[in-house]
């Protein structure tokens, strides 16, 4: 869980934001886009984008290919797919 700090009367108070995506499925994502090899950033891009939408999110096309290009220069780091994917996040 992410922590935060926000100001209430002046005093900065510690609060948990709820995160969007659970490791376990963000686990499973890197593990897909890791076997496909994400050699194409359009399919890695698909996966992301078919990830979002079953959780009820929307995603620009365009906007996915050029996170999917930012997760690979990553390594596909667990923290940086975690912070690509919420910046798609788009509520449907």
């Amino acid at each position: 869980m992410n922590l935060t700090w926000a100001t209430a009367g002046g005093s900065k108070v510690r609060m948990a934001m709820k995160e969007r995506f659970t490791v376990t499925e963000l686990c499973a994502l890197r593990n897909d886009l890791i076997q496909g090899g994400m050699v194409d950033s359009r399919e890695a891009a698909e996966l992301l984008q078919v990830f979002l939408a079953g959780r009820g999110y929307g995603v620009s096309q365009t906007a996915a290919i050029d996170a999917a290009g930012r997760v690979e220069m990553a390594g596909c780091s667990l923290p940086v797919l975690e912070r690509e994917l919420e910046g798609l996040a788009l509520v449907m």
